[in-house]
């Protein structure tokens, strides 16, 4: 089969690079970059560091309004696939190049194959929400990664083309979590960080917390100052907050002249494995992130999830009170962290969690390919 891959996020990213070595081993895959996220340090080294083929069709479309992004990448994306007629599109998650993928392959009459299907909040303020129900809508194929996703979509009268299969996210991280374990591992990192600008940062098993913000709604002023309030609220004398900061959210910052507390250290995005081991060695993680609350979870880390509500909510529901949802409660994150990670506890915590850490792959990638195999072949033979 001819298969399109349109990704565009480091998310998606991660997700391709678990499909798609099945995928070019069987099949012919046109591997399509929206550049969503634009930003070498968010996207571009992870090509490499993932192993993914580079991308045969790059359409550079980053920044703008999340109608300037999809309008654009539409308008790009319809000639390429247009040019390349493949019998399936595949799109992943919830952002604007999944809502792109979806409507110009539906538009062109092409099947779409939706990985992370069923998925929802049930907030329609969020435009991820937006992007995954328009998605689940146009797809012949709707891959989801739980039970609850799969109910969802069943409550929403989508029956035909249905599978569950796992998460590739999990299957990836269960492939490099053994190299993460040994806490020397934040030596390195350490020394990295010291390389590249940000010296002076000492990192020891339950000796930080690791932060994330990144959503649209995160990046309102007042959302801002309500955050920034917060990591200032759960740092403590030798415990820091470690803020990965994504590019947008450092621009909105900027923008709205919010400063935050010098008890928060910044750092650029990571690489994959280094944020993979920055969670797992961690006191706890705070963030707005769906793929990094997944992460958290198998990774036993406790998981602040600064929004007011989360579409996995299983992870939640299943971590026995070790994710929750916090918003930007300064005054409740701050008790939780004492609850789930003391002061005096917060070191062994970490280092028993990294010992004992093993993670089982679900086989998503091999379920994915077998239905699609499956599925094409039903139709033709039904022609």
């Amino acid at each position: 089969m001819r298969i399109a891959s349109v990704v565009g996020t480091r998310p998606q990213l991660i997700k391709a690079a678990v499909l798609q070595p099945l995928l070019r081993a069987r099949h012919d895959e046109v591997f399509i970059d929206t550049g969503q996220h634009y930003d070498e340090a968010l996207a571009g080294a992870f090509v490499g560091e993932l192993g993914l083929v580079p991308p045969e069709h790059h359409l550079g479309v980053g920044g703008g309004s999340a109608t300037e992004q999809t309008a654009a990448m539409l308008a790009r994306l319809e000639p390429i696939l247009s040019a390349e007629r493949p019998e399936i599109v595949i799109v992943y998650g919830d952002t604007n190049s999944t809502l792109a993928g979806s409507i110009a392959a539906a538009q062109l009459g092409l099947p779409v194959a939706h990985v992370e299907a069923g998925l929802r909040s049930f907030d329609r303020r969020m435009p991820e929400e937006l992007n995954r129900v328009v998605a689940d809508h146009l797809s012949t194929w709707l891959f989801a990664p739980t039970p609850t996703a799969v109910a969802n979509l069943l409550a929403e009268g989508i029956v035909e083309g249905v599978v569950r299969v796992g998460d590739l996210m999990q299957d990836l991280a269960a492939r490099v979590s053994a190299g993460i374990r040994d806490p020397a591992v934040l030596d390195s990192i350490a020394a990295q960080l010291a390389a590249t600008g940000t010296p002076g940062l000492e990192l020891r098993p339950g000796g930080y917390i690791l932060a994330t913000i990144h959503r649209a709604e995160n990046r309102e002023p007042a959302a801002l100052r309500a955050w920034a309030g917060l990591l200032g609220a759960v740092a403590r004398p030798g415990r820091p907050v470690v803020l990965a900061l994504h590019p947008g959210t450092r621009a909105a910052l900027a923008s709205a002249g919010v400063a935050v507390p010098a008890s928060v250290r910044i750092i650029e995005p990571q690489g994959y494995r280094t944020t993979l081991a920055l969670q797992l060695h961690a006191t706890a993680v705070l963030t707005d992130s769906g793929g990094i609350q997944r992460e958290a979870a198998w990774l036993g880390v406790p998981c602040l999830i600064l929004r007011d509500r989360t579409e996995w909510v299983e992870a939640v529901a299943d971590s026995g009170g070790r994710m929750v949802v916090v918003g930007l409660d300064g005054g409740r994150a701050a008790s939780e962290l004492d609850r789930l990670a003391p002061l005096d506890r917060a070191a062994s915590i970490a280092r028993d969690r990294a010992a004992g850490l093993h993670l089982e792959p679900t086989g998503a990638a091999a379920a994915i390919v077998g239905a699609l195999e499956a599925g094409v072949g039903a139709r033709e033979s039904g022609r």
